[in-house]
């Protein structure tokens, strides 16, 4: 019999038909059909720098934990410490496995005293709740539900981010600090999480509402009109990743994965191994008492003329190839074409000059500082 060549069943938001009647280009992320470019990469990439856009961020997973054992739970899955949460905190985290490598990594919510909420990565959502009821299975005292296909949530991104969504809520969001959350009325849907987190080096908020398609595609449609005045565009991947680039910012695959252990992507500071035992602390101790990792992970500026794209080889100047480039593009805001990689720790000193190779050239970059771009903060 012929193999059969249809196409694998892609997963959907509740607004896939909105992004398709606005002809955004869509295509597989992770076995979702997603918008890469509603408005031109550029276009949405400086409205969020300057002005404000709105991402479905949808297709994200949404992990519950309840139960007086569901901190101990939290604790032993994730390296960051959750103890030092309040109600309505927010912290980057990490899922590791025994060798010190990521499952993913995560935002941990305390929504009230025994009740977490993880948000966890599109692309390894199954991957990440089989590791999860592998982890806690046997553990007491925790309920644990998978909660990802309850909500739609948003991303509204930029410094008119506040601006936009304020119109929209009577909940005052100058008093929701970076990485807390609040619980308020939006575009008359009661009980939204809003939580000023977001994956773009700019302020923001995301939010997160019920995921049928009627009231998904109104809130939607308000975000907009709230952030006309801005200026706001929808916004893709693909501006998503250009904008997490230009920030610096880890993506599951590329900065980290299941071959790429915490002190190597340069997150030691989010493994907390004074809190007790958690999956991957032993193996960090280890890779710390052997003087720490071989390789690190670095910043590319192109000083000759080229862009270093995800997977081009990174050379020594004197012909050694020493590492990869792990995500690479053009930098809309900041006009230059940059990138990260992995490189040996002796050539991961700022200013070192390397050669990426470009469709079989050698091209000169040099290490520069994490992050590339970093927002001017508010003064108070």
């Amino acid at each position: 019999m012929p193999e059969s060549t249809a196409s694998p069943v892609l997963r959907k938001t509740a607004l896939n038909a909105v992004h398709r009647a606005a002809k955004s280009k869509m295509v597989d992320f992770g076995g979702w059909d997603m918008p890469v470019d509603c408005c031109g990469l550029v276009a949405e990439h400086m409205a969020v720098r300057t002005g404000v856009g709105v991402f479905d961020v949808s297709h994200m997973g949404d992990i519950q934990f309840r139960g007086p054992g569901s901190l101990a739970a939290v604790q032993k899955l994730c390296m960051n410490d959750a103890s030092k949460l309040a109600v309505g905190q927010a912290q980057y985290s990490a899922m590791l496995y025994p060798n010190g490598t990521f499952v993913d990594d995560v935002v941990v919510h305390k929504l009230s005293e025994n009740d977490y909420l993880i948000v966890i990565n599109a692309g390894t959502r199954e991957k990440d709740v089989q590791w999860v009821r592998q982890v806690i299975g046997g553990m007491p005292g925790v309920h644990m539900n998978d909660f990802s296909d309850y909500y739609t949530q948003l991303a509204i991104q930029g410094p008119r981010a506040a601006e936009t969504l304020q119109k929209l809520t009577s909940t005052d969001l100058s008093a929701i600090k970076n990485y807390w959350f609040s619980w308020g009325q939006v575009c008359g849907l009661h009980n939204v999480m809003i939580a000023r987190t977001g994956e773009t080096g700019e302020d923001g908020f995301e939010i997160y509402i019920p995921s049928d398609e009627a009231t998904s595609a109104r809130v939607w449609g308000e975000v907009l009109a709230a952030g006309a005045e801005f200026g706001i565009l929808a916004c893709g991947l693909g501006a998503r990743n250009t904008l997490r680039l230009e920030a610096g910012m880890a993506l599951y695959g590329h900065e980290i994965s299941d071959t790429i252990n915490v002190f190597e992507a340069g997150m030691g500071r989010y493994a907390k191994l004074d809190k007790g035992d958690f999956v991957g602390r032993d193996a960090l101790v280890e890779i710390q008492a052997a003087g720490g990792p071989k390789r690190k992970l670095v910043g590319l500026e192109m000083v000759e003329r080229g862009i270093g794209r995800d997977g081009y080889p990174v050379f020594s100047l004197d012909g050694a190839r020493i590492g990869e480039i792990t995500s690479g593009s053009p930098a809309p805001f900041l006009k230059k074409n940059i990138a990260m990689a992995y490189v040996p720790v002796e050539y991961g000193a700022l200013d070192t000059e390397v050669a990426v190779e470009i469709r079989g050239q050698r091209v000169k970059a040099r290490v520069v500082a994490l992050p590339f771009y970093k927002r001017a903060r508010k003064s108070t």
